[in-house]
């Protein structure tokens, strides 16, 4: 049913194998597993290659070779293509809008981290600013081997969270790269 379906499809556009795999990136081994009965492909992919060929993906789905005196249950089959093209819609619009959330989550993330990042970054040019003025008020005590001088300041780079907000930010650019449509 299906495996026929895509090789006639595929054949009535005039296309290899290779070329119909390009189109849905894809390599051509996994054109061959599902023209073969092997494995078959996802809902989302289901619907690419419908669109792809120009068709539905009820039509894919389709028993084409039904026979005609066989009436009712060759309309019970369509019924059922039908009712299997309308859950893979949901399913792949399903899975778009986790995809979206998921990309949105990733996007706040990365834009939290970036203005920690920010905050840090200015807090440090403030501190170094201020430098002259911390070591003018800086105190030297006596060490056992020489004077040691303590600078006492509320104001202070934290590398731990300049870090931390690094590393947030690298992940979420890389989880928005990895979520990208393609």
């Amino acid at each position: 049913m299906l495996q026929e379906n895509i090789r006639t499809f595929r054949k009535a556009k005039g296309w290899s194998q290779q070329d119909l795999a390009m189109k849905l990136h894809v390599v051509r081994q996994t054109i061959s597993k599902w023209e073969s009965g092997l494995s078959v492909p996802d809902a989302q992919m289901l619907l690419r290659l419908a669109d792809e060929m120009g068709t539905t993906a009820g039509a894919l789905l389709a028993d084409e070779t039904a026979p005609e005196s066989a009436g009712s249950e060759d309309t019970q089959v369509q019924d059922l293509a039908a009712k299997l093209e309308q859950l893979t819609k949901l399913f792949a619009e399903r899975m778009e809008r986790q995809r979206k959330i998921r990309r949105m989550l990733l996007a706040l993330l990365g834009a939290a981290a970036l203005l920690v990042l920010l905050y840090q970054a200015a807090d440090f040019l403030y501190f170094r600013a201020r430098m002259d003025e911390l070591q003018a008020n800086a105190s030297i005590i006596g060490g056992y081997d020489s004077p040691t001088s303590i600078y006492v300041s509320a104001v202070s780079p934290q590398i731990g969270v300049v870090l931390t907000a690094g590393i947030a930010a690298a992940a979420a650019g890389f989880g928005l790269y990895k979520t990208r449509r393609k």
